[in-house]
């Protein structure tokens, strides 16, 4: 009986941190995504290179790579490998890449 217990608390332990994981994802607002795509389509910048970092969501990028500010947008944007690279400026993770 023990044994079902303790496998029983790890399941539920394992769902939870799962949980918490999907409970920091950062969802932008379908207005503040179209504002951040016009400003940037207005405001190219030529693309930089960041080795060893992949262009994913939740990537960090190093404190080296400038990012760009978007007016009245708590994010911050930077082009790297031609990829618009949405950017949360006080954990520089990547929080979206715009296509």
């Amino acid at each position: 009986m023990k044994m079902h217990f303790t496998s029983a608390a790890a399941g539920f332990l394992l769902l939870a941190g799962i949980g918490a994981a999907a409970a920091q994802d950062v969802v932008i607002a379908p207005e503040q995504e179209t504002v951040i795509k016009e400003y940037v389509h207005k405001q190219p910048l030529a693309s930089v290179k960041v080795p060893g970092v992949e262009l994913n969501i939740g990537s960090t990028l190093p404190d080296t790579v400038e990012l760009h500010e978007v007016p009245n947008v708590k994010y911050r944007y930077v082009v790297v490998d031609n990829r618009t690279v949405i950017v949360d400026p006080g954990t520089r993770k990547i929080v979206k890449v715009l296509d």
